[in-house]
């Protein structure tokens, strides 16, 4: 991905906007800029087989496996909305803001 514009952080709350599990909201979990890609709690589950090592036992084990940065948009719970996310510079620091309301989304 040549482009490494990153408008969401680990921790954000983000719906999915296309695949199989649209419509979905979660937290994420992981950011890949490099990638363009994230990870999202309880999102696009994935079964892996794991291979018994020493005591511990074999088992399939079901993981989130990262989404295109691109299938996400930043939700906003209170207005049950989805946020495009904007920047201000506010007291010398650049913030994050809805460009539709204008509030700070950094808190």
């Amino acid at each position: 991905m040549a482009n490494n514009k990153c408008r969401i952080k680990a921790d954000d709350t983000v719906i999915v906007t296309t695949g199989r599990d649209k419509g979905k909201v979660g937290r994420v979990l992981r950011v890949l800029p490099t990638e363009g890609r994230v990870v999202v709690e309880g999102v696009a589950r994935v079964k892996r087989h794991q291979r018994p090592v020493g005591d511990r036992p074999g088992a399939i084990i079901e993981k989130e496996a990262p989404i295109d940065i691109s299938n996400v948009a930043l939700w906003n719970a209170e207005e049950n909305r989805r946020v495009k996310v904007g920047y201000a510079v506010i007291d010398g620091k650049k913030t994050r803001i809805d460009r539709r309301t204008g509030a700070s989304i950094d808190g």
